[in-house]
């Protein structure tokens, strides 16, 4: 068990911010996860888990113990001619088990192809894209709960998952370290293709009956299409939350604004998309130093080199006050900031 003091956290993050933490430790099995939690030098630190780092941005020095999940492994746990129960460690890289999942015919994840991040970060972000939600296909996680070391079971309604949110961000923050997730997935799966941009890339690439691989291509070229690769440039993914907002607020956008992008979100409200919103108050392309928007898609902010996480954020707070000044709207920030 090996503990590195003043570690950089510079290759931990995809925003490629530069900080430091006091000490810094792997665990690979939930073994070792509890030794770390019992080490004498570490006690009375706060702690932080990592895993990919690809929704967090920092803006200070953590003082105290950063821990990396490294938990490995993929398992079919249950199988019959229509469905498989598959686990994964939570360290697995999140596209790598998706990939895996496609690659063996197993449906329900292959819209959320190409997301960063880890396994154990997507159900407690409730993970979506291209109208697809873990919570659509996840069946349960085992999580070791701090105060006792206990390993506990959750499953679909245990998370409490709503729009990028579950109880692992609210009432359970910081009392549970995930170990793993499993999925039902289908053998025979219908796929999703009513998202716009899937079918106009399906279209595109003249496929009228898609298959799970299909989609999953489709998905992939769309994202490279718009998004920057963090091993390029910098950045978290979206930075901020599509806001649900009330249907008479919407009405009064569109009636100034008839392109404005928007979708029911039942009992009178209407969900907007955050990424038009920022665009039409002026910041896509916005650059200042080396932090700014992103010139194909406003939705992610980025590090062009050496910006502070101080800065991002900073550029974040203005971007929520101007969308707020122009439209009404207040828009949250999806990434967690440290």
């Amino acid at each position: 068990m090996e503990i590195l003091r003043d570690a950089d956290l510079l290759p931990f993050n995809t925003f490629h911010i530069a900080a430091k933490t006091k000490a810094l430790a792997r665990f690979s099995n939930v073994e070792e996860l509890r030794k770390l939690l019992h080490a004498p030098e570490l006690q009375g630190l706060p702690r932080m888990v990592l895993g990919g780092g690809s929704n967090i941005l920092l803006t200070r020095d953590w003082p105290g113990v950063v821990l990396l999940n490294e938990i490995t492994g993929i398992e079919a746990l249950e199988e019959t001619g229509r469905e498989v129960l598959v686990r994964a460690g939570a360290g697995v890289v999140w596209h790598e088990f998706v990939m895996h999942c496609v690659g063996q015919g197993w449906g329900g994840l292959e819209n959320l192809s190409l997301i960063p991040g880890r396994v154990g970060a997507a159900p407690m972000q409730n993970i979506g894209a291209y109208g697809v939600e873990i919570k659509d296909c996840f069946d349960h996680l085992e999580a070791l709960r701090i105060s006792d070391g206990e390993v506990v079971r959750f499953n679909n309604a245990d998370c409490r998952f709503g729009y990028r949110e579950s109880f692992f961000k609210r009432e359970g923050k910081g009392q549970y370290i995930i170990l793993s997730v499993a999925f039902r997935l289908s053998k025979d799966r219908v796929v999703d293709t009513h998202y716009g941009s899937i079918k106009a890339e399906l279209e595109k690439r003249g496929i009228s009956s898609p298959t799970i691989r299909d989609v999953s291509d489709a998905v992939i070229a769309i994202r490279r299409s718009k998004l920057p690769d963090p091993l390029v440039l910098g950045n978290a993914g979206s930075f901020f939350k599509n806001p649900v907002v009330p249907q008479a607020l919407a009405d009064r956008i569109k009636a100034d604004h008839p392109d404005l992008s928007a979708y029911p979100a039942g009992e009178g409200q209407v969900k907007l998309a955050a990424g038009w919103l920022i665009e039409k108050a002026g910041w896509k392309g916005f650059r200042d130093g080396d932090r700014g928007v992103h010139k194909d898609q406003a939705l992610v902010l980025v590090n062009y080199g050496h910006a502070s996480g101080a800065a991002i954020h900073d550029l974040s707070t203005q971007i929520l006050e101007s969308v707020k000044e122009k439209f009404g709207v207040e828009l949250e920030r999806e990434v967690n900031v440290v």
